[in-house]
């Protein structure tokens, strides 16, 4: 894969697209193919349809107004016509002939209008369903990626993917098709009319169709890296405001107002700059087409206004009728302009949209994974290497620790000393650059992805929460509870009820759940913003008690909470992890205080190991951080005795 951007352009995963990316994208309308098929009819008849009614004024032109010549040689020869004017004197023949030309154009007007609904019904439809699979495609695939595209991509240029990207691809398939449709039955019925009828004029109408497509393909090699830069900009302006939004109260609390807006400014200049560049070639290519198409108009006047005045040349009737068709002609011509421009942008969003589909996850099942039912719990880490990327700073090194099954084993050290990250790597959040992580005494690269992940209970510091309420939240650690859940909507079944109830207990969190006016039906906000950081965990501590693991991950799960709420949880999580491997990331020391063993890193590398009793009497790291917190946390009382 490619490097990163962290500017979220996605820029990176265009390099992923095999081929062109809009052939990847008829293959999502193959299973559509009878409802576009019908779209592709309709369209044809429909164009016809509306090119019936000029031969028909022309017919009553010729044949019963002015009688100025015979009928078009086309139309009667068809038999719908006859091929003789009526003659003066004959008024009920003429009025006759002139009711039914005027019945035919009814007729004509009922199929345009008819197939004017099939024509969009079947292409908007289609269009919708299409946009429908490719965007939970892309959702779907995007969200199997491995953490580490996440961490190089922003979340506002992956929005903007599966928003703005997908449904650009729709409205091409929704308009363009249908039009370009129309445009080629258009330049054949009226180009075969006109060289059928005066294949001179005719070819004097045609001849500007290939300078057209040359400045078309032209145009096109110039649009696309427009195009291009534009959706890397737009990408770039999301995340931007992406981050400042979600950043609104460090914001308003340092007062940048000033500064992101700046910000903001600087990134949607360079975007309304790259627009007004393209926007002005754009239409100034748009405005030489017209030009075209008005020569057009005045050779037809000239050219055929001299046939029609020369004897046996065209009839009036027939002169109106390629009047008439050469405005239906303007709308073709300037469509391919349009219809070029639009496909580059439809290509642009294409290239994003399938350079995600394109992209592997680094991390994934093998062929032939083994899939346990449940697990043991034994994890060993063989010394251990780990790096972030090639050529990023190393993370892990020569980690070497043996955990047995049901063991709880505590990690402490300084910030940034690798005690999260080596606990990423049994749920193979990412895998290890050299040696290995085994779990039961099997490589876990050799496991079922999500089997092993559903085996492994995990705690953060900063758990996420979902849009939505407590009761949802918690539910969600079940799969079938959290679907019965969200299908129950208010009638929530006894049986559910309890066992979120149940879960809530043994975290903790039951009480200020029940003190909340809406209780478990409290809404919790975009990320759980209206819950305090002490509350998340305990909700997420019972959304991972829900999943009944067969090892848990605890990361920081207590370091929110005051010490009486520290104290009910850990009495919980003791319960929690009786028969379960455990391992828990602590700074309060306190938590992890009873632990089997205590592990202790530094620069990514274990330098103590031990339980608590032993680690404090080696006066070594540990030692030093228990003296440290245990004077601070005297000093505190001290303060508050005194007050």
């Amino acid at each position: 894969m490619a490097d990163s951007d962290p500017h979220g352009s996605f820029e990176d995963i265009r390099e992923e697209v095999d081929g062109n990316p809009m052939a990847k994208l008829v293959g999502y309308a193959v299973p559509y193919w009878l409802p576009l098929s019908l779209g592709f009819v309709s369209t044809m008849i429909n164009r016809a349809a509306r090119l019936f009614p000029a031969l028909m004024l022309a017919a009553a032109i010729d044949l019963v107004i002015t009688q100025s010549g015979g009928a078009d040689q086309l139309l009667a020869a068809t038999g719908l016509i006859p091929s003789e004017p009526v003659p003066e004197q004959q008024v009920g023949e003429r009025l006759s002939l002139l009711y039914y030309l005027g019945a035919l154009t009814i007729g004509a007007y009922v199929v345009g209008a008819i197939t004017h609904f099939g024509s969009r019904y079947f292409f908007q439809t289609t269009a919708q369903r299409i946009q429908h699979d490719l965007r939970l495609d892309t959702y779907d695939h995007m969200q199997r990626l491995s953490l580490s595209f996440f961490n190089d991509h922003q979340t506002g240029g992956m929005m903007a993917i599966l928003n703005s990207d997908v449904n650009r691809l729709e409205e091409f398939f929704n308009n363009e098709l249908r039009q370009i449709t129309e445009a080629v039955m258009i330049f054949a019925l009226v180009g075969g009319y006109m060289l059928y009828t005066a294949p001179r004029l005719g070819l004097l109408v045609l001849l500007p169709v290939p300078i057209i497509a040359f400045a078309t393909a032209k145009f096109i090699v110039w649009i696309e890296p427009k195009y291009k830069r534009i959706r890397e900009l737009v990408a770039r302006l999301n995340t931007r405001l992406a981050n400042n939004l979600g950043g609104a109260a460090i914001v308003k609390s340092f007062d940048r107002y000033d500064v992101e807006n700046r910000r903001v400014g600087i990134q949607s200049e360079g975007y309304r700059d790259e627009k007004i560049d393209a926007i002005t070639v754009r239409k100034a290519f748009f405005a030489s087409l017209r030009l075209i198409v008005g020569g057009m108009f005045v050779a037809i006047l000239v050219v055929g206004g001299r046939s029609a005045i020369t004897a046996g040349g065209l009839t009036a009737g027939t002169f109106v009728v390629f009047f008439m068709y050469l405005r239906e002609l303007d709308g073709p011509m300037t469509r391919i302009g349009k219809t070029a421009n639009n496909y580059q942008k439809a290509k642009s969003s294409a290239e994003r949209v399938f350079g995600v589909l394109a992209t592997d996850a680094e991390v994934r099942s093998a062929p032939d994974a083994e899939d346990p039912d449940e697990l043991e719990g034994e994890v060993t880490f063989d010394d251990v290497e780990f790096r972030y990327s090639a050529d990023g700073e190393r993370i892990l090194e020569g980690v070497d620790i043996e955990v047995d099954a049901g063991e709880t084993v505590g990690f402490a050290g300084t910030s940034g000393s690798g005690k999260s990250t080596l606990l990423k790597l049994p749920m193979r959040f990412h895998d290890v650059d050299s040696g290995a992580v085994r779990v039961d005494g099997t490589d876990v690269r050799e496991y079922d992805l999500q089997s092993l992940r559903d085996r492994i209970g995990v705690v953060e510091q900063d758990p996420y929460m979902f849009s939505g309420t407590i009761r949802e939240n918690i539910a969600y650690g079940d799969e079938e509870l959290f679907r019965t859940v969200l299908a129950a909507g208010e009638e929530i079944p006894a049986e559910a009820d309890e066992r979120i109830r149940e879960a809530a207990l043994a975290a903790g969190a039951h009480r200020f759940i029940a003190e909340l006016p809406e209780g478990y039906d409290t809404m919790v906000g975009e990320r759980g913003v209206k819950l305090s950081g002490g509350q998340r965990q305990r909700v997420s501590i019972a959304r991972t008690i829900l999943n009944d693991p067969d090892a848990i991950v605890l990361d920081e799960a207590t370091s929110d909470v005051d010490t009486e709420t520290e104290q009910l949880i850990q009495r919980n999580l003791d319960e929690l992890t009786e028969d379960r491997t455990a391992f828990v990331i602590a700074h309060r020391l306190s938590t992890i205080r009873d632990a089997d063993r205590i592990v202790v890193m530094d620069d990514g590398e274990v330098i103590e190991t031990g339980p608590h009793e032993e680690l404090v009497e080696g006066a070594g790291t540990y030692a030093d951080l228990w003296a440290s917190q245990t004077s601070d946390s005297g000093k505190l009382r001290a303060v508050e005795a005194d007050d």
